[in-house]
């Protein structure tokens, strides 16, 4: 009977060991479990890190692309084109008394004649298109107007054709951009049609200023 109960006992206790062994098991594959859910976790993590500076570049794109689009859709064109023009004549007028450079006044004439010309057909283009554009100068040909109007002699020369130079680049560039791949047709017609001019503008005022340096 005490062999049959020591039997009974080391049986039980080898169940115990099993049930301890089979908990420290469960332990180790919880912990493990707990471990991988951790890197799990981490990765995804990580992933979401590169999924956001996706999307800053892609939002970067995207500012460019309306920056690109607001020079091919009409109304825009043509409200730069015209504040471009206007301050064309605007300068000019003030060249036309102020320079000493026969060569300056002779091109501030002539921006006169042809800008006067080209903005009377964008105000027609933009009549047609019910687009309203703007009467006076803004603020940063304002300042340059202001500025260029407390200079004289040869001062006044350099000052004016550096200020041609840099607007007609842009304005090139901004024609340029409407004739290749602009939504409207008219307004692509007409950006077309004056380029050439304002092609030669550019190159006319790069000669004289590559005289002056």
């Amino acid at each position: 009977m005490k062999k049959f109960s020591a039997a009974i006992l080391l049986g039980l206790a080898g169940l115990g060991l099993a049930g301890c062994s089979g908990s420290a098991t469960n332990t180790v594959a919880t912990n493990a479990n707990s471990r991988t859910d951790t890197m799990v976790s981490n990765a995804n993590s990580n992933q979401a890190v590169v999924i956001n500076s996706n999307a800053g570049t892609t939002g970067s794109s995207t500012s460019t692309s309306d920056a690109v689009s607001g020079m091919t859709a009409p109304n825009g064109f043509m409200m730069e084109a015209a504040r471009g023009g206007m301050a064309e004549v605007e300068l000019s007028k003030l060249a036309t008394t102020k320079a000493q450079n026969p060569e300056v006044k002779k091109f501030a004439q002539q921006m006169i004649q042809d800008h006067t010309n080209a903005n009377t057909e964008l105000k027609q283009l933009a009549g047609k298109k019910n687009v309203t554009l703007p009467t006076e100068l803004d603020a940063e040909h304002k300042a340059l107007k202001d500025s260029l109007s407390s200079l004289s002699g040869a001062s006044f020369d350099k000052a004016y054709v550096n200020a041609m130079a840099s607007d007609h680049e842009k304005t090139v560039n901004l024609f340029k951009t409407q004739a290749g791949g602009g939504t409207d047709a008219d307004a692509k017609a007409f950006a077309a049609k004056t380029l050439p001019k304002l092609q030669g503008h550019l190159d006319m005022i790069k000669g004289i200023e590559s005289k002056m340096k």
